[in-house]
């Protein structure tokens, strides 16, 4: 199965025995959006849905903290989603959210996910069939297991600044790299990593949606400064976005590259922390 799959692919292995299709769909919460709600109004046929906003560490200090290897595994099997499973995310969010579902999926075991190029918005686009309510698998056995090689704490990314090891790739729009506009969440202050380099997640799309092709891809990247030669951490406002840079990165067949889970919403909110910041007139 490839990394991206198209809205055909989908239906025509819908029947398998192995293939999951699961709705990855989070939004924003001053979008007004029930991701939930809007899933059980219109889904792919067979798709169930992931709850992200429910799949954190709720005793974290910061937003959308990754999980334990054990409540992500028991969450999975209750979906059905399981050992030898072949996977399919697909979401319809402004925030892209089905890269963060490939992203956590593989960082605990799952070997065999792909992406729906394009999302629902593609999906019924084509015209394509959608059903109502949920739907649920049988429970499937999923190994809990955790790769943290995959993940970087705010204290590597302290010990990164005096080695610079590793390049950090900020997936948040300009202004808030820069830190000429506020950010969302309060008590968070402007700016970005000292070093980072700057490739917005919305840069990597198309204005359908899909992924760019692989050549502008990488562009994106070396526009911005990015040596894919060498490894990479992504970040961005709470380790969402990030993850579309690493599937982008993935897909170019880069995958030395990690996820600074707390992101800035970590990094931002403790005073200690460098920071780099546009200076008001």
């Amino acid at each position: 199965m490839d990394n991206l799959v198209t809205p055909e692919w989908v239906a025509d292995g819908a029947r398998a025995n192995d293939l999951r299709l699961v709705d990855a769909s989070w939004h924003l919460p001053d979008t007004g959006r029930d991701a939930r709600a809007e899933y059980e109004a219109g889904h792919i046929p067979g798709a169930v849905f992931m709850d992200l906003g429910e799949l954190v560490d709720p005793g974290a200090a910061t937003d959308n903290t990754l999980p334990t290897a054990e409540k992500f595994a028991s969450r999975m099997q209750g979906l059905g989603l399981g050992d030898g499973s072949r996977i399919v995310v697909y979401d319809a969010s402004a925030v892209k959210t089905a890269a963060r579902a490939w992203f956590m999926l593989r960082l605990f075991g799952a070997p065999g996910v792909a992406i729906l190029d394009g999302g629902l918005a593609r999906w019924k686009a084509e015209g394509r069939a959608l059903s109502v309510g949920r739907d649920s698998l049988r429970p499937r056995h999923f190994t809990a297991w955790r790769d943290q090689r995959g993940l970087r704490s705010k204290a590597d990314m302290l010990a990164n600044l005096q080695s610079g090891a590793q390049q950090v790739v900020d997936a948040r729009g300009p202004a808030r790299f820069a830190g000429s506009s506020p950010e969302p969440r309060p008590g968070i202050a402007p700016g970005h990593i000292p070093g980072a380099l700057n490739v917005p997640y919305t840069s990597l799309y198309q204005a359908d949606g899909t992924f760019k092709p692989a050549d502008s891809l990488r562009a994106a990247f070396t526009d911005a400064g990015v040596d894919l030669s060498r490894p990479i951490i992504t970040s961005c406002g709470s380790g969402v976005t990030a993850c579309v840079l690493i599937f982008a990165l993935h897909m170019l067949g880069k995958d030395d590259v990690a996820l600074y889970d707390g992101s800035w919403a970590e990094w931002g909110s403790d005073p200690a922390t460098p920071k780099v910041a546009a200076v008001s007139a």
